[in-house]
């Protein structure tokens, strides 16, 4: 596994590969496939989250629908341009890669540990449950950062939404899938699917505290 003393954006996660590898690009000679695995929550519902993988780990790997992964590696974004907009995409990008025959009790864990790079939008549910919407930029290696959309809830909603552009946070949870509703031009209804960390602990640090 991955230190997390040693990275900014940590994701350790296992599940059960839903779809067959798809070819996602080629960088170098080297090519990355596409994949989807779902990992059961405690309340019986699921998220099926999208991981990318090099082919150099998946070598001696059958990678077969119904098995069971475990996962770790980044969740990375990137932009992509659909219907004439960006669009920002999010993906795990596996480090490392193994199978396992039963899952643990944390499937879906993610440390991450950036800078607060648009202002948090508050707000509360009919049911007067608050919601803080938080985007976080993560510095990686040669100058990229990545953009994950992430959201807080309760107290936590509550200290994420006098947070500031620029402010730097260590934040722990997990990823989640969530499907909603768009209007298309022509009155249907699409069905799309989103991305984004659920917020379980974080705190802000300081300028000078590099730990």
């Amino acid at each position: 596994m991955i230190n997390i003393k040693e990275d900014t954006n940590v994701v350790n996660m296992l599940g059960e590969i839903t779809e067959e590898l798809k070819l996602s690009h080629e960088i170098f000679g080297e090519k990355f496939y596409a994949t989807k695995i779902k990992i059961r929550r405690l309340s019986d519902s699921q998220d099926i989250l999208p991981i990318t993988v090099s082919e150099r780990l998946i070598v001696d790997l059958d990678m077969k629908v119904g098995k069971t992964v475990e996962v770790s590696g980044q969740l990375r974004s990137y932009n992509k341009v659909v219907d004439g907009k960006n669009k920002l995409i999010l993906t795990v990008f596996a480090r490392e890669l193994v199978f396992v025959e039963e899952e643990n009790k944390d499937p879906n864990s993610i440390f991450l540990d950036g800078y607060v790079c648009k202002n948090p939008i508050y707000r509360k549910t009919p049911l007067g449950r608050e919601i803080t919407d938080l985007l976080l930029a993560v510095n990686r290696a040669y100058n990229k950062s990545d953009y994950i959309p992430s959201i807080a809830w309760g107290r936590n909603a509550k200290f994420c939404k006098n947070l500031k552009v620029g402010d730097r946070v260590q934040l722990w949870g997990r990823i989640q899938s969530r499907q909603y509703e768009k209007k298309i031009e022509d009155g249907e209804i699409d069905v799309k699917v989103a991305y984004e960390v659920s917020v379980s602990k974080m705190k802000k640090l300081l300028e000078n505290n590099t730990k």
